[in-house]
C-alpha cells in the first residue's frame, strides 16, 4: 500500500463490526468492539443511543467518525479488517 487508502462505503453491523469497501475493491469487516474495550471514549459507541449507527466519512474518505471524540483511520481498517 503505497498510499492512504479511501473508502468508498461503510455500513455499520450488529455486534459492532463495520463494513468497509475501498477504492481499490478491497471488502473488509473491521472490529469495533476490541477498540471498544481498548480505547476509553469509544465506549460512547455503546452507551449513547444510536451513536454507533451514525459512522460518517470525512471529505477525504480516509477516516470513519462517530463523533469530535472518535475516529478510525482508513489505513487501520485497511491494515486489520478482516477480509471477505
Amino acid at each position: 500500500m503505497n498510499s492512504i487508502p479511501r473508502i468508498k462505503s461503510i455500513v455499520p453491523q450488529n455486534n459492532y463490526k463495520l463494513a468497509v469497501v475501498f477504492d481499490d475493491g478491497c471488502r473488509v469487516i473491521y472490529d469495533v468492539a476490541e477498540d471498544i474495550a481498548a480505547i476509553a471514549c469509544f465506549s460512547e459507541l455503546k452507551t449513547i443511543n444510536g451513536l454507533w449507527n451514525q459512522a460518517q466519512l470525512d471529505p477525504s474518505r480516509t477516516v470513519v467518525y462517530w463523533n469530535d471524540n472518535i475516529d478510525l483511520p482508513s489505513d487501520t481498517i485497511y491494515e486489520y479488517g478482516k477480509r471477505v
